[in-house]
């Protein structure tokens, strides 16, 4: 896990949008490969998890960027 506390604003919002853009890359993988013939399932599993994953950090950074917004 990646420490932003040394992170200026400029740098989580590029960071920001580098884990949106992964993860938009992420569905359409996840998409490709589910309309495929035959499908791997255990691939298709594996790039879910990783964005989860990347769900996951994008909240952290919005949540450092938007400290007084309360979930």
């Amino acid at each position: 896990m990646i420490d932003y506390s040394t992170f200026t604003e400029e740098a989580l919002a590029a960071r920001l949008a580098d884990l949106k853009i992964d993860h938009a890359d992420f569905d359409l993988a996840i998409q490709a490969l589910a309309a495929s013939p035959l499908p791997d399932l255990v691939v298709i599993g594996r790039l879910k998890r990783k964005k989860l994953l990347l769900k996951d950090e994008i909240a952290r950074v919005e949540d450092l960027l938007n400290p007084d917004i309360i979930a």
